[in-house]
């Protein structure tokens, strides 16, 4: 696997313990103290996967994510002491695609590096419509194959995160979905986060796509049902 990661910690032992299970598996890395560093380091040398704690001098591990998803759909995994649910509901807003907390296992991390960049490839949604790359409703449009979406003909701008739960809505129309099974197949089998990341995700969907919000109905206990209207 010829990827390149960017580790963001402001403790050299634990990036220099992250850097040695990354070589390990056959990864290769580069390295930042603090989030200014980070952000332009990131510019420069576009790495495949940014490692991201929180807590760091200068800019903190939400801005650099917030200046990352400004500029690119790389995967995103923090890694920090902040576990309090508040704190992982927030960086799954800002359009981190995992999270952990310290301590760690460098293994589950290393393991977690190569399921993000696997899945960064292939996304794990199933396409069920038969037109395979384009899916057209009410004046909607997602180009499955380039990842946009269109309302009206006007694109819709939508993390990488949010257009896999809109494709797997789109895809599986009129379908009530549960939760689990939203993670299981938007975040991946091996996603250990919160269930209600999707309800953060859905909101945040919502309020992007207007007046056809109502398309995604909550089904209380039971998880969403998408269903478009005219």
């Amino acid at each position: 696997m010829d990827k390149r990661v960017l580790i963001v910690e402001d403790e050299i032992k634990l990036r220099e313990l992250i850097a040695d299970y990354l070589e390990a598996e056959g990864l290769t890395w580069l390295e930042a103290e603090n989030g200014d560093e980070a952000v332009a380091l990131f510019r420069e040398s576009k790495p495949d996967l940014v490692i991201l704690d929180i807590m760091m001098p200068g800019l903190d591990g939400y801005d650099v994510c917030e200046e990352i998803r400004k500029q690119s759909d790389v995967p995103v995994l923090f890694l920090t002491a902040k576990g309090e649910e508040e704190d992982k509901l927030l960086g799954y807003d800002l359009g981190a695609d995992d999270y952990m907390t310290k301590p760690f296992s460098p293994k589950v991390l290393a393991a977690k590096v190569k399921a993000l960049l696997r899945r960064a490839e292939v996304p794990r949604i199933e396409r069920s419509d038969a037109a395979g790359r384009q899916l057209d409703m009410s004046g909607m449009r997602i180009d499955i194959a380039g990842r946009e979406v269109a309302l009206d003909g006007a694109p819709l701008a939508i993390s990488p995160k949010e257009f896999d739960l809109l494709l797997f809505f789109a895809s599986h129309r009129n379908i009530v979905l549960s939760r689990d099974r939203i993670l299981e197949h938007v975040w991946g089998f091996d996603y250990d986060g919160d269930a209600r990341t999707v309800d953060t995700h859905v909101k945040r969907l919502r309020q992007k796509l207007g007046t056809r919000a109502e398309w995604i109905a909550t089904l209380r206990g039971n998880g969403y049902r998408f269903k478009v209207t005219t």
